[in-house]
């Protein structure tokens, strides 16, 4: 504690006093030669040792701030204060009248130098006389007198005062929203630091001191803790609302309606390729099912499940899973059509019809008409003799067929994957490698293989009995191929007990019994399995096959004796 502080450092002086920053004042050496400004004692202590006896007890009077906190080594400094009290009674000593300070306790000191305290009274004080060497002498009082008083206002800083009389300085009144420099986050204040500067230049302590209690900075903390409520607030809702989603995905049940669903019927259209959550998405969003989940696990619980293909489904709204599941697995819910391995055209076109609800033949005359902008390809179709340019083209496979749909869309999306399943092996390469005069001869040979084969194995064996006939110098056939499914495919039906008159005089192009070499063009749409075989032929030298059960046994021979040996085989297991 210094001697005039109210804390740690000196006591605080109003920036526009006229002896602020005064060395005296300080307890710092006066000038050399100067009168002392306070009451005209001489203030040359260095001269003298500040520090000899405390200070206090003897000699010249100690400088302000720096002997005079040195109280308990003086046993005759309170009796020095008592004296100057009686000594003031005594002698009359005049008094200041120059008002001091306004609304403080005044003060006088004594100026005998016999006394080094405060008086305990309340004087006046008695204005110091002008120094002529003081820059601030020639003015017209020091405090009081014509001029403005710094010290009497309200708002100014309090004056100085001795330890005896300093009161502790009262705690400022803080409302429910104290400002920053109480210690409150400037973010809660709301003022920004040019504010703060311009109430500083303002106002004094007791500005400052009232400034947390403002109307106006109340609303902006008021705001600001509303901002951060809904932050807070939204960031924990946000948490509950994810966190519950994700409890419901990992370990809750799948939403799901119950029971058959409505009257209400809707088709429901899934691509080629399309998996269980894709099917699930489709369906949600048709509003058959309520939740993608709930289908994907009543199709794994289902152990037909994935048997759901590609195609359209006429389902009902509102239904429980595990329902769709079944409906979509039974054929009558299917509002599709669906081309088999070897089926002609002219029963896909019959199809079609019955699916749009359409008069008979009229999917069979659009086809005629429109078969150049359905997506064929270039090679297709290169052959005056076809009867069906699209026969070959209609790919295997299940597509959507449902009431109000055009015969030539559907036929469309058969074309088209018919030309990426072609796509996909170098055609043009693979006919000059067999001996073929086009790409199209290819899907021909593999319309015959598919039409006579059974199996896998039977169709490779199929294939090269094929290509062995086609040439022209072979000793069995000498070209001629002598397939009844070309015939059948003539007369339009399925007939293995076919006889030798009828079929030896039909001359159709399409009947291979009376034609060298290869039909015009493909007499029914082969699916992968009987292609792949065409291109992959055996060679082993097989001429002739014989399905000697008349339904799923075929077998193989090289020569003409033993293809006749496999024909009683077949007399014997038909009755013929």
């Amino acid at each position: 504690m210094t001697e005039y502080g109210r804390g740690e450092g000196s006591e605080p002086w109003h920036p526009e006093d006229p002896l602020y920053g005064d060395d005296g004042w300080e307890g710092q050496q006066a000038h050399a030669g100067q009168q002392s400004p306070y009451g005209g004692q001489p203030q040359h202590y260095p001269q003298q040792p500040q520090y000899d006896n405390g200070g206090w007890g003897d000699g010249p009077q100690a400088a302000y701030g720096q002997a005079q906190q040195q109280y308990p080594q003086h046993d005759g400094q309170y009796d020095q204060h008592q004296q100057y009290n009686q000594q003031y009674d005594q002698q009359h000593q005049q008094q200041y009248d120059q008002q001091a300070y306004q609304g403080q306790p005044q003060q006088s000191y004594d100026q005998n130098g016999n006394g080094n305290g405060w008086a305990t009274g309340t004087q006046a004080q008695v204005p110091y006389p002008a120094d002529p060497s003081d820059p601030y002498g020639q003015q017209a009082a020091a405090y009081g007198a014509g001029q403005q008083d710094y010290y009497g206002s309200p708002d100014a800083y309090p004056p100085p005062e001795p330890p005896s009389r300093r009161r502790a300085e009262p705690e400022p009144q803080i409302d429910w929203d104290p400002g920053p420099d109480q210690g409150e986050h400037a973010f809660f204040a709301g003022d920004d630091d040019s504010e703060d500067d311009s109430d500083d230049a303002k106002g004094g302590r007791g500005d400052r001191r009232g400034r947390g209690g403002k109307g106006g900075k109340k609303r902006k903390s008021g705001c600001a803790c509303l901002v951060v409520l809904l932050v807070f607030g939204g960031g924990t809702a946000g948490v509950g609302y994810f966190g519950y989603h994700f409890y419901q995905n990992r370990f809750g049940a799948a939403p799901d309606y119950a029971g058959d669903g409505t009257s209400e019927v809707v088709t429901v259209q899934v691509p080629k390729g399309a998996g269980g959550y894709a099917i699930g998405r489709l369906l949600k969003d048709a509003g058959v099912v309520k939740s993608v989940d709930a289908f994907v696990s009543a199709q794994e619980q289902n152990p037909k499940g994935k048997a759901i293909q590609a195609g359209a489904y006429l389902l009902k709204k509102e239904m429980s899973a595990k329902s769709a599941v079944v409906m979509m697995l039974d054929p009558d819910s299917q509002n599709n059509v669906q081309v088999t391995p070897g089926l002609r055209n002219v029963s896909v076109y019959t199809r079609i019809d019955e699916k749009l609800d359409l008069a008979s033949g009229a999917t069979k005359k659009i086809a005629e008409k429109k078969y150049k902008s359905l997506g064929l390809p270039s090679w297709a179709n290169d052959n005056e003799g076809i009867k069906d340019p699209l026969e070959g083209f209609l790919y295997p496979g299940t597509y959507p067929a449902a009431k109000g749909m055009k015969p030539e869309t559907v036929l469309k999306e058969m074309v088209t994957q018919a030309a990426e399943a072609y796509g996909k092996y170098d055609l043009e390469a693979k006919a000059k490698a067999l001996k073929l005069d086009n790409p199209l001869q290819v899907i021909t040979v593999a319309s015959l293989v598919q039409a006579e084969g059974k199996t896998e194995d039977d169709y490779r064996k199929m294939a090269e009995v094929v290509y062995n006939r086609l040439n022209l110098a072979n000793p069995e056939t000498y070209g001629f191929l002598q397939f009844d499914s070309t015939f059948n495919y003539v007369k339009n039906e399925s007939n293995i007990e076919i006889s030798e008159k009828e079929i030896n005089s039909n001359k159709d192009p399409y009947n291979t019994y009376t034609n060298k070499g290869l039909p015009p063009g493909p007499i029914g749409n082969p699916g992968d399995t009987a292609l792949k075989a065409t291109l992959n032929p055996t060679d082993d030298g097989w001429y002739y096959f014989v399905a000697t059960d008349g339904v799923k046994k075929t077998e193989f021979a090289k020569t003409h004796a033993q293809f006749l040996q496999l024909k009683e085989k077949f007399n014997e297991s038909t009755g013929s």
